[in-house]
């Protein structure tokens, strides 16, 4: 398991406004993906395959303000969401949504950490044929 954070979810109320905000703001790219209900957030420079070009930067992604993405979530890089969840548990925390497909790419969980924070599990595809 890497542990390192991969990914962030930014909720919005208005998606048009906040993405304005964000493109205004900091200069971010953002790729709406209506089908999905999510837009990709890219901080910094990619390669083709839409990932990270340069080291210490991660990108994100915005989604529609709704439970459990009522705030913001940073997301966490795991070999197995499924037993990174038992972990969790076993530690005190809270499995929030399990694991859940996201087509070719991976898979995504959100949990709850002793403290309340809501927090986001990614598995890539590649670590675990299904």
């Amino acid at each position: 398991m890497s542990g390192r954070v991969v990914h962030f979810e930014i909720p919005f109320d208005d998606g048009d406004r906040a993405r304005q905000f964000y493109r205004d703001a900091f200069g971010w790219v953002i790729n709406e993906i209506p089908e999905m209900h999510y837009s990709l957030v890219q901080t910094g420079p990619i390669t083709d395959e839409g990932f990270p070009a340069e080291v210490g930067y991660i990108g994100g992604g915005m989604l529609k303000r709704e439970s459990p993405t009522d705030r913001p979530v940073i997301t966490i890089d795991v070999d197995d969401i499924d037993a990174a969840l038992a972990k969790i548990e076993s530690l005190g925390g809270m499995t929030v949504l399990g694991r859940q497909d996201v087509g070719e790419m991976g898979w995504a969980a959100y949990f709850k950490d002793v403290e309340g924070n809501l927090m986001g599990l990614w598995q890539s595809r590649q670590e675990r044929p299904d």
